[in-house]
């Protein structure tokens, strides 16, 4: 035999749930007061006195000083006959902090060589940094490097591209 809650109970128990909800709601709420509903008998007081910022310059002094150190890279790509490699495809990647729940994730940037087989990079965080190198014609070079340095060059020699038969 099966038992069936009686139409009070069920009354019962949404009205419970209503009050519950409704007292939620009231106690989430911001309460203000009007200066007539204000019955103290003391003068008003003048609110308290805003922290002022910071001269421009300073503001900008700490913010660099909390940016991570940041390096400039010169990468020279050349080819085993010591010839620059113009065009190349230069991949730049890095750990980025802040990703998805606070994970690093792995930022790129990509550049193509010059007629010099050179390229510039600025801002990129120092620590480890892959480098990778795609050419045509050339086999693909790719490291991790540590930099902890304002500026560093780095020289790339390709390698000829292995002889398939």
């Amino acid at each position: 035999m099966k038992a069936v809650a009686s139409p009070k109970r069920c009354l019962a128990i949404v009205s419970c749930f209503v009050l519950f909800s409704l007292l939620l709601i009231f106690s989430a709420r911001p309460r203000t007061v009007n200066a007539s509903q204000n019955q103290s008998s003391t003068p008003a007081q003048p609110p308290p006195a805003q922290s002022q910022t910071p001269p421009p310059d300073k503001k900008d002094k700490d913010k660099k000083s909390s940016d991570p150190a940041t390096i400039k890279l010169r990468i020279q790509v050349s080819g085993a006959d010591g010839k620059p490699v113009g065009n190349a495809s230069v991949y730049i990647r890095y750990n980025e902090p802040g990703g998805l729940f606070h994970k690093d994730k792995l930022a790129e940037l990509n550049f193509k060589t010059n007629q010099d087989g050179s390229v510039k990079v600025t801002d990129v965080p120092q620590g480890k940094i892959l480098i990778q190198v795609v050419a045509k014609g050339w086999h693909t070079y790719g490291k991790w490097y540590e930099f902890n340095t304002d500026s560093e060059t780095v020289q790339i020699k390709l390698d000829p591209p292995p002889h398939w038969y």
